[in-house]
């Protein structure tokens, strides 16, 4: 296979770890904090978690390492989307699992949590682990997004894993990744298997973060990607001087990736759903909100600009919401058949007209024919509306061309305008991962394995201190039930992750806060440029925006 010079000088990079993970497995020691307990609902999380709840918070330290010697197999899945730097998580495992004995394994298992109910797996070896070093993507094992919920499932991985005489088992994803650790750890405790469950902290969105993890791996390769290609549209715009450019990123549930994105390349405009839904903002009113500074820096000449916009906006947008869980009852049992049976787009509307309230059809009526439609596409598996396909960037970009002819017809306008629209998602979830996240991930695998080591389970691989150099970072373990509360998941109460939504009383946003309305009308575009892996620290071990403004 042939392989870019990039690729080959990327296997060579040595990544690096916490100081006291560099002093070798032997001078490895443990050091317990205080007992924890789970961010709300404490009564209920324990009594569904009666054999990993409150454990204590540990960190590693330099010392003799007084950890039981015996042969590891350990077994490993990727779970969820992809983010890059897993690939490093995978390789740190298994260094360190090698450097204790070389003697231990450590399985792959394909395609997520199915590789574990279906017992597929890989062995691991020095040639198969090198060909994946500092690369991104997740083609090393693959993922999924199957759920480990029931108690069927339980028992088909504790019995695979019981065949395959495992240890452990090391589950590196996001929060619903995470969850299933939890659950699948306290299964193996509760069975007395003697099966270990360890997770590590993934997703590109960076809503799974807390006191604990400072940030989840990929969040800084995958911004950095996005914010190159903001950056390049900044400066085309700045150039050709006639586009709006109006372009979604990802973040389904959160708006880290947008305001990341924004603190690196200062665009025009911004939208962070969590502000949206505290202000309770109309369609109405954010349409007004971006055509504002389209009007002001069309009067003035400078007939272009950039506009941010999260992947999930429209489920923040009050009235949006009550419209979709409208569309989801209206829908709902046999009537997505009935719907769907209808000849003409004509004959759809009237029965949409005749099925939603006043207030939910004034909504709809807004919308553009295009995102009309969208609403009505495919449900997901729980019958309803799937909002990601929303190409809200289009939705937005029409509602202000209406709002702007308004205004040139009223004579206030006196600019043109016309954009463009992208979606940037895929482009970063698989990139070669940043110094920052290659180091990241390649400690919390390491880290991982100290922590299977010691013996503890239902444990999250935790890197802390990570806005300064690696040599200062911190490692060690936090209880997954520490980040646990319940919540209302198709009609049933569960306990699940709670996911870290940009706080509006926190620095990074109030630094953008401060400075949004002078980049809204000023041509204040910054470029950020490609990812750097060779070169000055001060350059390529960066770390992310928000991170910075955040320790800062």
């Amino acid at each position: 296979m042939d392989l870019s010079p990039l690729q080959i000088a990327r296997y060579e990079y040595t990544p690096k770890l916490p100081g006291m993970l560099r002093n070798g497995i032997s001078e490895i020691c443990v050091k317990e904090g205080a007992e924890t307990q789970s961010v709300a609902d404490q009564d209920k999380i324990k009594a569904l978690f009666p054999n990993t709840y409150g454990k204590k918070e540990i960190t590693f330290e330099k010392g003799q390492n007084t950890s039981p010697a015996k042969k590891q197999v350990v077994g490993v899945i990727l779970s969820g989307g992809q983010a890059p730097g897993g690939h490093n998580v995978v390789c740190g495992l298994y260094d360190a699992l090698k450097a204790t004995n070389k003697d231990n394994v450590l399985l792959g298992f394909k395609k997520g949590p199915d590789g574990l109910l279906k017992n597929e797996y890989v062995e691991f070896d020095d040639k198969f682990i090198d060909a994946y070093r500092n690369t991104g993507g997740f083609d090393i094992i693959g993922s999924g997004r199957t759920k480990l919920e029931t108690e069927e499932q339980f028992n088909i991985v504790a019995e695979n894993a019981k065949k395959n005489g495992l240890t452990a088992v090391v589950i590196i994803g996001g929060d619903d990744s995470n969850t299933n650790a939890a659950t699948l750890a306290e299964y193996m405790a509760a069975k007395n298997t003697g099966i270990q469950v360890i997770g590590c902290p993934k997703t590109i969105d960076g809503d799974l973060k807390n006191e604990d993890i400072e940030a989840s791996f990929g969040f800084d390769t995958a911004t950095k990607t996005y914010s190159e290609l903001i950056g390049n549209i900044e400066r085309d715009a700045n150039s050709a001087k006639k586009y709006w450019h109006f372009i979604k990123v990802m973040g389904r549930s959160a708006s880290h990736v947008a305001l990341e994105c924004a603190l690196e390349t200062q665009p025009n405009i911004c939208l962070i759903g969590e502000e949206v839904a505290a202000k309770k903002m109309s369609l109405a009113e954010i349409t007004n909100y971006i055509a504002d500074a389209v009007e002001k820096r069309g009067n003035n000449g400078n007939n272009f600009g950039v506009a941010i916009i999260p992947e999930g906006i429209v489920e923040f947008v009050p009235e949006f919401s009550a419209l979709i869980a409208e569309i989801n009852e209206l829908l709902a049992g046999s009537k997505t058949e009935e719907f769907n049976a209808l000849p003409t787009w004509d004959a759809k509307y009237q029965f949409i007209e005749n099925g939603l309230t006043k207030e939910a059809m004034a909504v709809f009526a807004l919308l553009p024919t295009g995102i009309q439609q969208q609403l009505f596409l495919e449900r997901d598996p729980h019958g309803n509306v799937q909002v990601s396909l929303i190409e809200s960037e289009k939705l937005f970009s029409e509602l202000v061309k209406n709002e702007l002819a308004k205004r040139k017809a009223a004579g206030t306008y006196v600019g043109k305008f016309g954009a463009q629209h992208h979606f940037f998602g895929y482009e970063g979830r698989c990139a070669f991962p940043s110094n920052f996240d290659a180091d990241y991930c390649y400690s919390l695998g390491f880290n991982a394995f100290m922590l299977i080591q010691y013996g503890y389970t239902g444990y999250l691989s935790k890197v802390s201190n990570i806005s300064k150099p690696a040599d200062e970072w911190i490692a060690g373990g936090m209880p997954i039930t520490k980040m646990m509360n319940m919540e209302r998941r198709n009609g049933q109460d569960k306990p699940v992750i709670r996911k870290a939504l940009v706080e509006l009383d926190g620095k990074p946003f109030k630094y953008f806060e401060a400075h949004r309305e002078t980049w809204a009308v000023e041509t204040a575009f910054t470029y950020p440029g490609a990812i750097q892996y060779y070169g000055p620290a001060s350059v390529c071990d960066l770390t992310t925006r928000t991170l910075a403004l955040e320790k800062s």
